[in-house]
């Protein structure tokens, strides 16, 4: 009995051995939890996570509007997100929550589906003293319904039932993808998203989050408009109906937007001798519901309100499965954006403070970040630029503080949030708007930028026209296909440039932008700074013709053509019996074969690969070149180039020739253009 016994501990220390690296790798926190420096971390953790929870609640509330949903839901999706990544996340730094680029794209896709469903998206429902469950229901919620099949339930399903089904299915198969992704190790994707790209496509969606919340500004109420063009359509709707503006929103909407500009700014020009940012948030939303509720704003003015939101959390649903088939392509650049922002923020935040993430890692956290918090109806969540860096800034050390704001959201969620009944969406929109402030900043760094790089400028400027005046996905697509065909046509069109001598030296650059160089005489230095292939081999050709001032092709041509003039002027001389020598006179009508030069040297330094077209091409430049006299080298070629001309037999039958063709510095190749020159006119004397 003993033994067995040894034999079943046994067995059972494998299995831990076994499956504790599978789990410390799935979920982080078990590795790094039980060595929390209590005394060192505790403070910074508490600090930042109780000032992320405060900024947290009411950007969760605000940011429904632009997702279109209760703001109950924005509270469950901040709760959820925050003790997920605390589980799976590899980052101490970042905040992961709602963000506004997201709660718009999301918000389309809701707006899109609810108007296809047959609601009204204009109907504005008062949800007076309801609980959660109530939302689910039509006939407590006064609105219209459809059927919908939510998992294994079949249940008559209201407006705002119905929308966050969309978001839910949205947010599952959004968390699906990332997931894939990361298993398989597709994490390279977000290389393609460039830096300009993701700016340009982030200012015009703000421009987008702008224009959605003007209407809130103004307390406008025009119909939402769906596709293409919304930017433009929704200002003309603007515009039309400014006559209907409520003075009380817009007297609101003026007086929290100088407060909170004003603190933002007050907060960056002293954040060196502020230990913490001011919550003007939270200061905003408690002032402005007060006076809502005590001056009646909406029974007088009718001033629009946020309306009841119920305490507790609604029974998990799994999400509609109907409804994802629907929503499974607009899933895919939700993925793509939210992990994209994840890994690159927690890299950024890891090399700032000296530790390493897993890629792979945080795009398995940031789906699941997803996926499970649908079940639960939430909606796509990321990493957000701002509340990192305020988290950072006030003394974060770990995702503690993490669970420490989702308490202060689930304060919120149990006793608070009716509070907020009274609230205005005037207010609400204001808060969307002050936080646009870093991506509208972007104008003001553009003529910087396009002293830095017209190129890069270009990709900006399209990425946020695409995305503001054509759609968001859209131009998320246009931006990464135009920053893609940017790459392209640098290596079409490459700079070329005709070397020459630095004096004194064995150097050589750019004839062009440099002063004081040496021509060296007879020879001439091409250099092409792009991979040759078979895109951009037509403009190599015409490149080096151009700089050397001698096609070959040319020239054989009209060698041929004066060829073949002097043997018919000979002939008709025979015939005429004339006693002149014939071939004197081809001698005498034949081009000259002298030129300026009798060597090219082709400066491959700059030139990282080569495919068989690249080959070809070279080989045809030292024939074509070779019939009329001038020597083609190869001088500085890389390892990968250098091979490549091997396997492709440019320097011969065993490389028999590459002595004479292949050189690695310009100098030498030059040198040995000069002992040629020397020795073959000493053989001619």
């Amino acid at each position: 009995r003993s033994d067995h016994t040894t034999v079943f501990v046994k067995h059972y220390l494998n299995l831990i051995d076994t499956c504790l690296p599978a789990l410390t790798g799935f979920f982080p926190v078990v590795k790094w939890l039980p060595k929390y420096r209590f005394k060192e971390y505790v403070w910074g953790d508490v600090m930042s996570g109780l000032i992320i929870g405060i900024i947290l609640v009411p950007q969760a509330i605000a940011y429904c509007l632009l997702a279109g949903l209760q703001p109950i839901y924005g509270l469950y999706t901040s709760f959820f997100s925050n003790i997920i990544y605390f589980l799976m996340g590899t980052s101490r730094h970042i905040s992961v929550g709602i963000f506004s680029l997201l709660s718009l794209m999301v918000g389309q896709v809701v707006d899109r589906e609810v108007q296809l469903a047959g609601f009204d998206l204009s109907e504005d429902s008062r949800l007076e003293g309801i609980s959660p469950e109530d939302l689910f229901n039509s006939s407590k919620t006064n609105v219209s319904s459809v059927n919908l099949t939510l998992g294994v339930f079949n249940m008559e399903c209201g407006k705002e039932c119905y929308a966050i089904g969309v978001a839910t299915a949205l947010t599952f198969l959004a968390g699906v993808y990332q997931v894939l992704m990361a298993v398989l190790r597709l994490g390279f994707v977000s290389i393609y998203l460039s830096s300009p790209m993701l700016d340009g496509f982030a200012t015009g969606a703000s421009l987008t989050i702008l224009t959605v919340q003007a209407k809130y500004l103004l307390g406008v109420k025009i119909p939402r408009h769906q596709g293409f063009g919304n930017f433009v359509i929704t200002w003309i709707n603007i515009f039309k109906n400014i006559h209907k503006t409520n003075f009380c929103d817009l007297i609101t909407s003026a007086l929290c937007i100088s407060v909170l500009v004003a603190a933002k700014e007050l907060g960056d020009r002293y954040k060196h001798k502020l230990k913490i940012p001011l919550p003007t948030e939270l200061f905003v939303v408690v002032t402005a519901t007060l006076v809502s509720h005590f001056a009646d704003l909406n029974g007088v003015y009718g001033s629009s309100i946020s309306g009841a939101i119920p305490t507790g959390f609604i029974m998990p649903q799994v999400p509609s499965l109907n409804l994802m088939s629907r929503v499974a392509l607009d899933a895919i650049p939700l993925a793509v954006i939210s992990f994209a922002f994840t890994v690159s923020l927690s890299e950024m935040f890891a090399k700032k403070h000296g530790y390493t993430v897993r890629p792979n890692q945080e795009m398995l956290a940031i789906g699941f970040c997803n996926i499970i918090p649908s079940f639960f109806h939430c909606f796509t969540t990321s990493a957000a630029l701002a509340k990192t860096m305020v988290k950072d800034s006030t003394g974060c050390q770990t995702q503690v503080s993490s669970v420490i704001s989702a308490l202060v959201v689930l304060l919120v969620l149990l006793f608070f949030a009716p509070l907020f009944y009274s609230l205005q969406k005037c207010v609400l929109a204001c808060i969307i708007i002050v936080s646009l402030r870093g991506a509208l900043r972007k104008f003001r760094d553009v003529p910087k930028q396009w002293r830095i790089s017209k190129v890069d400028t270009l990709v900006w400027i399209v990425s946020m026209l695409s995305a503001a005046l054509i759609s968001t996905e859209m131009g998320l697509l246009v931006g990464v296909v135009f920053s893609m065909f940017c790459i392209v046509a640098r290596t079409q069109l490459p700079h070329v440039a005709i070397l020459g001598q630095i004096q004194g030296s064995v150097f050589y650059e750019d004839a062009g932008e440099y002063e004081n160089l040496t021509a060296v005489p007879k020879v001439k230095i091409f250099r092409f700074q792009a991979p040759l292939y078979y895109a951009n081999k037509d403009f190599f050709l015409r490149s080096l013709y151009k700089a050397t001032r001698l096609d070959p092709l040319l020239e054989i041509a009209k060698r041929k053509k004066a060829e073949k003039k002097a043997k018919q002027l000979a002939a008709k001389r025979a015939k005429e019996n004339v006693q002149d020598n014939g071939n004197c006179q081809v001698n005498q009508i034949l081009v000259p074969k002298d030129h300026e030069f009798h060597t090219i040297v082709l400066d491959c330094s700059a030139i990282q690969f080569l495919d068989t077209s690249g080959i070809s091409t070279l080989k045809g430049v030292r024939n074509d070149y070779k019939e009329v006299g001038i020597s083609v080298l190869l001088a500085s070629c890389n390892p990968c180039v250098l091979d490549t001309l091997k396997r492709g037999s440019y320097f011969g039958p065993n490389e028999k020739d590459i002595s004479t063709l292949m050189f690695y510095t310009i100098h030498s190749a030059v040198q040995f253009a000069g002992r040629r020159e020397i020795a073959a006119f000493d053989s001619e004397m």
